[in-house]
């Protein structure tokens, strides 16, 4: 008996060790995301390493990040427009610098490229130069670095161009990133819902045990097929039926997507909520049928009313796995980060956007940074999804 004492406590205190460090390690990761998330707001849309500058006696003090892309894209031409002098804007970088002055002007190892900046924004005050830290030292004699200020999180979430890796300075607006997830989530759903609840209660109340016994464990086998394979799917069947129904030019499109992701989160939806169905009393059955109700008024009237917290729980469940799927819809619906205006268009969301990017931006830099960002934002809205579960199975359970 003591021997079994020693052993019921040693498992009772393995156990406990596992639990507590399972949450600390959750704990761990969050606090990492939240970390490389939160430090992305002390930059500025400048790669770190990098600087712009402008002639000294440029009264212009600072430029967004916008207004610089707009200038390197030749979209903004004159000073005027930024609030400074009615003079030509010239861009410079290496490239230019190096065909406007030869290989003995630039020296041998480019030791007199600091040199060349100066003369040629000396020359051409209207010009606005981008280069490498290494390249102009610690500063210009004749230029003044130009200011930048930092990422704003008014200017993260309402920006409506995602271009992490533009040169000289990245645009980083989360809001087509943002709404893409939330169209191909909210009509996956549409299309999921009523699917999932009419074969969950045809499995509670209408089909027999022997054909509920086939199909209950097929769907719940549905669940742990790979998302890829729902995303071959979606490409070789979907993809091409949207296309071809619509006459579009690609059939990569939230449509597409949401349709892969509905299909995704039927096992989910149809599981729980057959699950609710199948707890209604049998009394409430009998006398809904005692007082003349037919068996599907009775399915109309009081099982699915009754159940309608669970119902309702499924439903944000298979919100949830919307909202957090990545290979899916990444291979169907055109990973094309512009602001959603209908359906049938190419839309990026967010768990794609750092699937696709994480892997080649650089450790610990601007675009790194930028998508643990986006991962914050993710985490929060798979959190605020389990927290209204949890609030409808509590009140379901009071009830």
């Amino acid at each position: 008996m003591k021997f079994s004492r020693i052993i019921g406590k040693s498992m009772e205190g393995l156990v406990k060790a596992c639990g507590y460090m399972s949450a600390f390690t959750v704990l761990l990761i969050v606090l990492f995301l939240f970390r490389e998330g939160i430090s992305f707001f002390t930059l500025t849309p400048i790669e770190e390493g990098y600087s712009l500058w402008v002639n000294q006696n440029n009264p212009v003090q600072q430029l967004s990040a916008a207004e610089v892309k707009d200038i390197f894209d030749q979209k903004i031409t004159h000073w005027s427009a930024v609030g400074g002098q009615d003079l030509p804007i010239g861009r410079l970088t290496l490239d230019e610098l190096a065909e406007a002055y030869t290989e003995e002007q630039l020296g041998v190892s480019f030791e007199h490229i600091p040199d060349c900046i100066n003369h040629y924004i000396d020359s051409l005050p209207g010009t606005l130069a981008f280069f490498s830290d290494q390249w102009v030292g610690t500063g210009l004699q004749g230029a003044r670095r130009l200011d930048m200020a930092n990422i704003t999180p008014a200017v993260f979430f309402s920006d409506t161009e995602w271009f992490p890796t533009s040169l000289p300075a990245a645009r980083m607006g989360v809001l087509p990133l943002l709404l893409g997830t939330l169209l191909v989530s909210f009509f996956s759903i549409l299309f999921a819902v009523p699917l999932g609840l009419a074969a969950a209660i045809y499995l509670a109340e209408i089909a027999d045990d022997r054909v509920r016994r086939i199909l209950k464990p097929m769907i719940e086998l549905l669940a742990g097929i790979p998302s890829v394979v729902y995303g071959f799917f979606g490409l070789v069947v979907i993809v091409p039926l949207v296309q071809e129904t619509f006459n579009l030019p690609v059939g990569e499109t939230a449509l597409a997507g949401s349709i892969v992701l509905g299909i995704m989160a039927l096992p989910t939806i149809i599981t729980v909520s057959e699950d609710a169905l199948r707890t209604t009393p049998r009394y409430m059955k009998e006398a809904s049928m005692a007082l003349g109700a037919s068996h599907w008024q009775t399915i109309k009237n009081v099982i699915v009313p009754y159940a309608a917290s669970g119902i309702t729980a499924a439903a944000i469940l298979g919100i949830g796995r919307a909202l957090g799927e990545t290979m899916a819809v990444l291979m169907v619906t055109g990973n094309s980060a512009i602001m959603p205006t209908s359906l049938l268009q190419p839309v990026r969301t967010i768990p794609a956007t750092i699937a696709a990017e994480l892997g080649e931006a650089p450790f610990g830099g601007l675009h790194f940074k930028a998508l643990f960002a986006l991962g914050c934002i993710l985490f929060l809205m798979t959190l605020a999804i389990n927290l209204i579960v949890e609030r409808v199975i509590e009140r379901h359970e009071k009830a």
